[in-house]
């Protein structure tokens, strides 16, 4: 087949989980035969030897840049609000990628259409394309309605249960538009379509991953405690809000020798002021940060190759409240064979099982506890350790996994 691949970043180099889900999709398709092109957003700091590394597979790859401001964010959240489109959906909208839509599918015929995300929706309706598919990531709407759960102030919780209302709309229309819907999780699946949604036109299909490209890294005596994600996604941002608020004063007061470090762009100011010499920023958990807490905190921003960090990590932690989907960051972790702390939540869509594969906890003093636990008994760290290596190794190696694929473009 000659399939016309859409997808809202340019999926290289694999920094990100929307990224490693478009990456390792495409590689599959090309090495089922089919014949790929790859249109894409680019943001600025996107280098030319990411596209050519993405040519190796392609027929062709072509990209837009993305347009963002904050005057722009502005203008479109005032639109949004005096219409029935959601915020998220209408600040994404590119009229020059429904261009670059039109100009490749009138200067080629393709047999199929794969949108990647939600965001590419739009795009995708500027074709007379037969077959299209779309890859859902996650039940958008869920994160905002989660993040409105867990927000004080009630004019942004107002605005985001409107948001969610609005997304959740959109996407149930969106996906009766496209011949396949492919959805990551059985919750995102059933919280869009429902429990009866057939497999035939919404199949179900896992995040993979590369586990034989992610050796196994640990040092004899780890010492991170890491925290991998981009802290511009609102989830990652608020969930490592409430872990060094309520759990991280818990866990450096038991165990000394730890440091939290926290690996990703974007950091927000509240988490600069925690980390600043001297300026422990107050808690709102019974032990609050302190002088000697505080600077056991390292940002490190967005780190193009961890690996030295990762070797020297204990346990990463999912500590999220809200988002949707699958976690890529456990399943780097399970690769490289190290312990995961994580809520209920985070761990949500993928074969969790606490205490063979992974810790889980939902409060601030269970969290505290087995993170703890987990820096203190080696025997312990090294069994869930294995236990995540081994699922990741079963259940999401690409290699495997996306052999479903193949039924989607039977």
């Amino acid at each position: 087949m000659r399939i016309l691949f859409l997808s809202q970043l340019l999926p290289w180099p694999l920094d990100a989980g929307p990224k490693i889900r478009a990456f390792y999709v495409l590689r599959h398709l090309v090495a089922a035969g089919h014949e790929v092109t790859l249109l894409c957003r680019a943001r600025p700091d996107d280098r030319p030897e990411h596209v050519r590394t993405l040519e190796r597979w392609c027929r062709s790859v072509v990209t837009v840049p993305i347009a963002r401001s904050r005057w722009r964010d502005v203008r479109d959240g005032m639109r949004s609000a005096v219409s029935r489109e959601p915020f998220l959906i209408r600040r994404d909208r590119s009229p020059a990628m429904a261009r670059a839509v039109a100009r490749l599918t009138h200067e080629r015929t393709f047999d199929a259409l794969h949108a990647d995300q939600l965001w590419m929706a739009p795009a995708a309706s500027n074709t007379t394309v037969g077959f299209t598919v779309l890859d859902q990531h996650n039940a958008v709407f869920k994160v905002p309605d989660r993040l409105a759960a867990h927000s004080r102030n009630p004019i942004v919780r107002g605005l985001l249960r409107a948001e969610a209302r609005k997304l959740a709309g959109f996407e149930r229309a969106v996906v009766d538009r496209f011949t396949r819907t492919v959805w990551v999780t059985r919750e995102d699946r059933d919280a869009v379509c429902g429990p009866g949604a057939g497999a035939d036109r919404h199949p179900l299909i896992p995040i993979a991953v590369d586990p034989s490209a992610r050796p196994a890294l640990r040092r004899p005596a780890p010492f991170r405690v890491t925290f991998l994600g981009g802290l511009h996604w609102p989830p990652n941002a608020e969930g490592l809000r409430w872990f060094v608020d309520r759990v991280w004063p818990r866990v450096a007061a038991a165990v000394p020798g730890a440091v939290l470090t926290v690996i990703g762009k974007g950091a927000p100011r509240w988490l600069r002021a925690a980390t600043a010499p001297g300026r422990p920023r107050a808690a709102t958990a019974p032990g609050r940060l302190s002088a000697a807490t505080a600077p056991r905190i390292e940002v490190t921003g967005y780190v193009a190759d961890p690996t030295r960090h990762l070797e020297e990590t204990a346990a990463c932690i999912v500590p999220l409240l809200s988002g949707a989907g699958m976690r890529v960051k456990i399943l780097d972790a399970w690769s490289h064979a190290i312990p995961v702390v994580s809520t209920t939540l985070g761990a949500e869509g993928l074969a969790a099982e606490d205490g063979e594969n992974l810790r889980l906890a939902d409060d601030e003093v269970t969290f505290a506890d087995r993170l703890i636990a987990v820096l203190r008994d080696r025997a312990l760290a090294d069994r869930i350790a294995a236990g995540g290596r081994a699922t990741v190794e079963a259940r999401y190696d690409w290699r495997r996994t996306y052999g479903a694929w193949d039924q989607v473009y039977r």
